[in-house]
């Protein structure tokens, strides 16, 4: 995860890609902590900064003990297998079963 956003973007990092537009829904983004909160009154989605998304071999025993939720990633807001695309991982203070059973999920397209 970055704090960028879109518009800070000049070039292309040496390895990976930067994905923006994506949105949170289910919890809301603490930009200076840069994890998973409760999400404000009647806010449905919330906007996720640029993510720079890169391949790991393996995560290590620190990144395995460290509080982070695999947030799906879907298409559309139908979430089914068909509009299924990868998971990110998202640092919380909670556990990572209380997003789970919130329904925490990143779209790409809200409409």
């Amino acid at each position: 995860m970055t704090k960028m956003n879109r518009e800070d973007i000049n070039s292309s990092p040496t390895d990976g890609v930067y994905i923006y537009g994506l949105s949170l829904d289910g919890a809301g983004w603490d930009k200076r902590g840069m994890r998973l909160v409760e999400p404000q009154p009647k806010v449905l989605f919330c906007a996720l900064p640029v993510v720079h998304m890169f391949a790991i071999n393996e995560m290590s025993k620190e990144q395995k003990a460290q509080r982070v939720y695999e947030c799906p990633v879907y298409k559309k807001p139908q979430r089914t297998d068909l509009t299924y695309i990868t998971v990110i991982r998202l640092k919380t203070v909670q556990a990572p079963d209380y997003w789970t059973l919130r329904g925490t999920a990143l779209l790409c397209d809200v409409k």
